[in-house]
């Protein structure tokens, strides 16, 4: 069994519990190497955080690390999700009292991504579906994801692998699976995600690697036009590493210097994830 659901296998849960119900709760996607998760501690922090802004009982590190244990020790490759719920509640918004979180391990295969994403960029468009600007959940990784549903499925053509979302205001965020990086003039931007967006655990290290590379670094606002005078484009997460844009609609771009030294600082960092 590839599932566990409270330290137990099964395929199921209640129909009554708030996940379901309302998205009432978060998730993390990791990647497995090698029986492990290198990115780990970043997960469990980003999730601890989020546990505090949702007023959700945060688990027991040492359960939580066995339970993955129990699931990926042996794999080579794989990827892990936790979902973590508010439990089972009755009808209405109010918490239920008490709070008995609902933990749901699933392993899944490593995606086959195509190698050349990594090497020579992908194409990406620009999404109509809009995020909404709410600050009070802004950065989570919560289970709400209708507004990427929408998203994702504007678009069929194998040739796109990413669509990119703006806010009602027009600033480009991220994408619908993935946070978003430019490069113009030697300068790394990416988005100010203090009204929505996912912190994504790939775009933090990958600020981190860049500051300590003496990289100069600005977190702001990006328009469609300012994204678009970019001398490079990349998107990041735990699972892709890092894919140059190559294409974006109808203009091209290329796959710069500043993409391909963040890609070797990363791999000298977390060998044999991104190959």
């Amino acid at each position: 069994m590839n599932i566990l659901i409270n330290g137990q296998s099964a395929d199921s849960i209640s129909v009554l519990d708030r996940g379901l119900q309302y998205g009432d709760g978060l998730f993390e996607t990791m990647a497995v190497i090698d029986g492990a998760c290198p990115f780990w501690n970043a997960h469990m922090q980003r999730l601890q955080q989020g546990c505090e802004r949702l007023q959700l009982p945060v688990p027991e590190s040492s359960l939580l690390q066995a339970e993955a244990d129990a699931l990926v020790r042996h794999e080579k490759r794989a990827v892990l999700k936790l979902i973590l719920s508010r439990g089972e509640g009755g009808r209405g918004y109010r918490y239920p009292d008490p709070i008995q979180p609902s933990r749901i391990f699933i392993r899944h295969p490593w995606p086959d991504y195509p190698q050349q994403n990594r090497r020579e960029g992908v194409h990406v468009r620009f999404c109509s579906t809009t995020l909404a600007r709410q600050p009070a959940l802004a950065g989570l990784k919560h289970l709400n994801r209708l507004e990427q549903v929408l998203a994702r499925n504007e678009w069929q053509e194998a040739q796109i692998a990413e669509g990119l979302m703006l806010d009602e205001n027009g600033n480009v965020i991220e994408g619908t699976m993935s946070n978003l990086f430019m490069v113009q003039n030697d300068i790394l931007y990416t988005p100010d995600l203090s009204a929505c967006g996912v912190a994504g655990i790939m775009r933090e290290t990958i600020l981190e690697l860049a500051r300590n590379a003496d990289m100069a670094v600005r977190v702001t606002n990006i328009t469609k036009d300012h994204l678009c005078e970019a001398d490079e484009i990349f998107l990041t997460n735990s699972l892709i590493g890092i894919w140059p844009v190559n294409r974006l609609e109808g203009q091209t771009f290329a796959v710069g210097e500043i993409s391909r030294r963040l890609q070797m600082l990363i791999n000298r960092d977390y060998p044999r994830i991104y190959v």
